[in-house]
């Protein structure tokens, strides 16, 4: 028998399951320099400034709830809502969030809810929950200027969201929002009143998904206003971790959060039943 044979096969099948639980194809993101912020959002937006980016690539969508199992079972992986015995729900009809217990990615609005679906964005997932998952499958989080210089086409553009300026077109809705008056009233007139599959809304310039509303998706990054960005961390400080991209709770009467400046933030280990992720990798040039 050949002696190699076990560890070859050993890491023929661990290659096979990494594969199985990869989650969404990727999109090569161009780099270049892009506008980071706005003078017109809220004051953690600014002031704006410049960065030049390398390519990168980037989930094509947020990771699914398929995806997120399969790298449970084949991890043994405990999120930290599990951990909790909780996660953070709104009430609908009154705006108020509390920590339900039994809410997690398996039932994100509660254990009275039903399951959450295969091909939704997986949700109640920390930043640490999606920090191993994308470790796992050998990508890694992008940073919020990643983000939002996809969200704008990878281009130095000044536009509002990833989706262009109008969130309807031709009578239908090219995000997953809020509809009615939040957060009494959700008509579901863009066809969901939580997620939706990811991909529902079609796809932006660059063939992503899902970079204005469905879900907030973490970030890497440390969250803090631009006016500090330059300033050092504070010793001891633990902080929070921006999110992009707004969610189906964003009423665009008075909400910001789907635009491609507004950031969102919150504790490395909070899970909420709108917040997911998506990863992303870097390019690395060939040795020659």
């Amino acid at each position: 028998m050949n002696p190699w044979r076990p560890a070859v096969l050993l890491v023929l099948c661990s290659v096979a399951a990494l594969a199985l639980a990869a989650g969404p194809a990727m999109v090569r993101i161009p780099g270049g320099e892009t506008r980071i912020g706005s003078e017109r959002g809220r004051p953690d937006e600014a002031p704006p400034f410049t960065v030049q980016l390398a390519a990168f690539d980037l989930d094509r969508t947020p990771v699914t709830v398929a995806a997120f199992q399969q790298f449970v079972q084949q991890q043994g992986f405990v999120t930290e809502a599990e951990k909790f015995g909780s996660g953070a729900v709104m009430t609908f009809g009154t705006g108020q969030w509390k920590l339900l217990p039994g809410a997690s990615w398996r039932q994100p609005l509660g254990p009275a809810a039903p399951a959450a679906s295969a091909n939704h964005p997986v949700t109640q997932v920390s930043w640490n929950d999606a920090s191993a998952y994308c470790a796992a499958v050998g990508k890694r989080l992008p940073s919020e200027v990643e983000y939002e210089h996809a969200a704008r086409g990878a281009k130095a553009q000044d536009r509002s969201h990833a989706f262009g300026e109008a969130l309807e077109q031709k009578g239908r809705y090219r995000a997953n929002v809020w509809t009615g008056v939040f957060p009494m009233i959700n008509t579901a007139k863009d066809g969901y009143a939580t997620t939706s599959p990811v991909g529902a809304f079609g796809e932006d310039s660059l063939g992503l998904a899902d970079m204005a509303g469905n879900v907030w998706e973490w970030t890497s990054d440390w969250y803090r206003p631009y006016a500090e960005r330059t300033q050092p961390w504070p010793q001891g400080k633990l902080g929070e971790k921006v999110q992009r991209g707004g969610s189906f709770l964003c009423d665009p009467k008075f909400c910001y959060g789907f635009k491609v400046t507004a950031r969102g933030h919150a504790t490395p280990d909070s899970s909420h039943m709108h917040v997911g992720f998506r990863c992303a990798r870097s390019i690395y040039a060939s040795p020659r």
